[in-house]
C-alpha cells in the first residue's frame, strides 16, 4: 500500500479539492447539450432529462455503498479504480447512438463519481482536524461550487463548435488526467483499517438514519440541491426552444446560476459563527418570499433578464442553506469516517434525483411561472423540516420531555 508522503500532503489536498467537484462537472458540462442530444438521438426531452437523474441515482447509492469499503479497504486503490471507469465510461458514451447505452454508462460514471468524492471527502478526516478540520469542511460546497461557473461555460463552447460529444471526451481527458496525478503525488490516508462487516455497517446507518436532526438535514440538502437540477433540467429547452437563444447562452445562463450557488455558500462560511437554526430559518423564508415576488413579476414579464433574477435571487439563498447544511451533517457523526461521509453524500444525492424528477415530471415546467411553482414547492419542503426541528427541540425542553443528553441532536443545530 502506497501511503502518501508527508512532502506531498499539500498537494494531496489541493487533487482532494480538485476532484470533489467531479460530480458537477459531470453533471452541468452537458446541460446547453440536452436540445442538441435530443434532436440527434431522436428522443424526447424527459428520455434526455432522464440520463441525469440516473447520474444522480447511481451516484447517492454509490456514496451509500462504498463509505464501509472505503473504511476497510482504504481510500487511494479504489479512487484510482473509479478514476479510469469513470474515464472509461466518458469514452463509451462519447462513441455511441445508443439511448440505453448512455443511461448504462451514465450510472457507471455516477457510481465512480461516488467512490471518488467519498475518498477524496475521508481524505480530509484523515488527515485533519479540529478548527482546521471544520474549515475545510465549510469549504466542500464553495469548492463544488466551480462546477456549475466552469462546466456549463466550458460545454456551450464545445456543443456550439464540437457537438455534444465534445463534452464526453473532455469528461474522459479529466479522468485520466487526475489518475496519473494521483499515482504520482497522492497515496493512502487511512490511519488503520477496520473488517468488512455489513452487520456493522449496518448498525452504523441505523444509528444515524435514526437522529432526527441529521435525517432531516440530508432531506434537507436533496430539497436545496434541488433547486438547481430542476433549471438545469429545465433551462436548456427555456433559453434554446422557447426563447430561442444559441447553447453558448445556456452555458453562460448555468455560469452565472453556479456564481450565485457560490456567492450564497461564501455568506454562509462568512456566518459560520452565527445560530445554526436560526440563520436556516431566516435564509429558507427569504427564499420562499423571493419565489413568491418573481412568480408575480413572471405573470406579466419573461425573458431571459427574469429568468436570471430567478437564478441569482433563489439559488444564492439555496447555496447559503446547503453550505451550512453540508457542514453540519458532515461533521454530525465524524467518528464514522467514510460512513458518514457516504451517508451524507448518498442520502441528500438520492433525495436531490427523487425531489427534482418528480418535480419535472408532475409540474410541466415550460415556461417560467411553472419554474417558480417549481422552487416554491421544494422550498416549502424546507421550512417544514426546519419548523419540524425546531418544534422537537422545543418539545424536549419542555417540563416533562425527555431528558436532553449532552449530545442531543436537536440542541447541536443551536
Amino acid at each position: 500500500m502506497k501511503n502518501i508522503k508527508a512532502s506531498n500532503k499539500t498537494i494531496g489536498t489541493i487533487l482532494a479539492f480538485c476532484l470533489i467537484p467531479i460530480t458537477g462537472l459531470a453533471l452541468d458540462i452537458y446541460i446547453p447539450s440536452l436540445p442538441d442530444m435530443s434532436a440527434k438521438l431522436g428522443a424526447t426531452p424527459a428520455a434526455i432529462q432522464l440520463s441525469i437523474s440516473i447520474f444522480l441515482a447511481a451516484y447517492g447509492v454509490g456514496q451509500l455503498l462504498i463509505g464501509g469499503v472505503l473504511d476497510s479497504y482504504g481510500r487511494f486503490r479504489p479512487n484510482i479504480i473509479a478514476l479510469a471507469g469513470f474515464s472509461l465510461a466518458s469514452f463509451v458514451i462519447a462513441n455511441t447512438q445508443s439511448l440505453q447505452v448512455i443511461y448504462d454508462m451514465r450510472a457507471v460514471q455516477g457510481f465512480m463519481s461516488a467512490v471518488i468524492v467519498v475518498s477524496k471527502r475521508s481524505f480530509f478526516f484523515d488527515l485533519f482536524s479540529g478548527e482546521k478540520l471544520k474549515h475545510y469542511t465549510s469549504l466542500f460546497s464553495v469548492i463544488w461550487s466551480a462546477a456549475p461557473i466552469l462546466a456549463p461555460f466550458a460545454g456551450g463552447y464545445l456543443q456550439t463548435h464540437f457537438g455534444w460529444q465534445s463534452n464526453f471526451y473532455f469528461l474522459g481527458c479529466f479522468g485520466l488526467v487526475f489518475l496519473f496525478l494521483e499515482l504520482i503525488f497522492s497515496g493512502e490516508t487511512i490511519a488503520f483499517t477496520v473488517p468488512f462487516r455489513l452487520k456493522t455497517i449496518g448498525s452504523a446507518y441505523k444509528s444515524m438514519i435514526s437522529t432526527w436532526d441529521f435525517t432531516s438535514g440530508l432531506l434537507i440538502l436533496g430539497l436545496s440541491y434541488g433547486v438547481l437540477m430542476i433549471y438545469n433540467m429545465s433551462s436548456p429547452f427555456l433559453i434554446e426552444k422557447v426563447m430561442h437563444y444559441p447553447a453558448t447562452v445556456t452555458g453562460n445562463c448555468a455560469m452565472i446560476s453556479g456564481l450565485s450557488m457560490l456567492a450564497g455558500s461564501l455568506v454562509s462560511k462568512a456566518f459560520i459563527s452565527r445560530p445554526f437554526f436560526k440563520k436556516m430559518f431566516a435564509a429558507a423564508v427569504v427564499q420562499l418570499v423571493l419565489s413568491g415576488c418573481l412568480i408575480l413579476l413572471t405573470l406579466h414579464i419573461q425573458n431571459l433578464y427574469t429568468l436570471m433574477a430567478y437564478v441569482v435571487l433563489l439559488h444564492a439563498s439555496a447555496g447559503f442553506i446547503f453550505n451550512g447544511m453540508l457542514a453540519y451533517c458532515l461533521t454530525r457523526f465524524s467518528q464514522y469516517g467514510g460512513m458518514a461521509s457516504g451517508l451524507t453524500g448518498g442520502g441528500f444525492i438520492i433525495s436531490t434525483s427523487a425531489f427534482s424528477y418528480m418535480v419535472v415530471k408532475i409540474i410541466s415546467i415550460n415556461n417560467q411561472v411553472w419554474l417558480g411553482a417549481g422552487y416554491t414547492v421544494l422550498i416549502l419542503g424546507v421550512l417544514a423540516l426546519i419548523l419540524r426541528t425546531k418544534w422537537i427541540e422545543h418539545t424536549r425542553q419542555q417540563p416533562g420531555g425527555s431528558l436532553v443528553k449532552e449530545q442531543d441532536p436537536v440542541l447541536v443545530m443551536e
